[in-house]
């Protein structure tokens, strides 16, 4: 794993490369795990994935950085130092087709952007980046889900649930934030919530009509001992993978 996505975009070889989009710290047990989580796919899946770290700052001063990737997962440590680089990020991923997957803060900042980008709701704020803010997207939870693990239940014929596998899950948390208002906005202009809690909330979002759009509240990378991956870090590995064999035959 390597930190240049310059490195990324001169690469001879066609490998999936995997653009990890957030502040990596070694105090951020979801960033630990993430290369562990690669060679475990790479050695029990043959699913070989090449990550490069891509801190949000970086993001910003270079809004392209992410194009030529095969994927981008905009990972949890929030609040990030820049919340445009990670916005930035995150369009580029939704409007080119990018497969994509954001968790916890990723989650939330999927929302914004998708809310002032495609809902045209520009003033909405996220509380944590902008606590005095008008309007908030994105407020401090009533219950703080930090150290958390609770049930999810996922919508038959969703992309969540077919890569679930279930309709049902157990997750974990680490977070105090989660979307507040606008809900019905962003549902009228496309975007699917396709996971709640058992007391209804919102926990998992997609996009249909991309090839693979997905983000979750919840830490999918917190699941288990650590040892093998969730299937949403599988199935974006596999769109990922998939990606860069479509674009190994496209015309040069």
């Amino acid at each position: 794993m390597t930190n240049s996505p310059a490195q990324a975009a001169s690469s001879a070889s066609r490998s999936a490369r995997l653009a990890l989009v957030g502040d990596r710290s070694p105090d951020v047990v979801s960033h630990i795990r993430i290369p562990r989580f690669l060679d475990s796919l790479a050695e029990r899946d043959r699913l070989v994935v090449d990550a490069y770290w891509i801190h949000s700052e970086d993001a910003a001063a270079d809004p392209a950085v992410v194009r030529g990737f095969d994927a981008v997962w905009v990972v949890p440590g929030s609040p990030y130092r820049s919340e445009a680089g990670v916005l930035s990020a995150i369009r580029t991923a939704r409007e080119e087709g990018i497969p994509f997957l954001g968790t916890c803060g990723g989650f939330q900042h999927a929302l914004l952007e998708y809310a002032r980008t495609v809902c045209g709701l520009t003033g909405v704020a996220h509380a944590e980046n902008d606590p005095d803010a008008e309007d908030f997207l994105i407020e401090p939870l009533a219950c703080s889900l930090a150290g958390h693990e609770a049930a999810v239940r996922v919508e038959p014929g969703s992309l969540a649930q077919s890569v679930l596998g279930a309709e049902r899950s157990v997750e974990r948390y680490s977070c105090r934030y989660g979307p507040s208002a606008h809900l019905d906005t962003l549902r009228a202009h496309g975007l699917r919530f396709s996971g709640h809690d058992e007391d209804g909330q919102v926990r998992i979002v997609e996009l249909p009509g991309h090839p693979f759009f997905l983000a979750t509240l919840f830490q999918p990378e917190l699941s288990g001992d650590g040892s093998r991956p969730h299937p949403f870090v599988r199935g974006l590995a596999r769109a990922a993978v998939d990606h860069a064999a479509r674009a190994a035959h496209l015309p040069v």
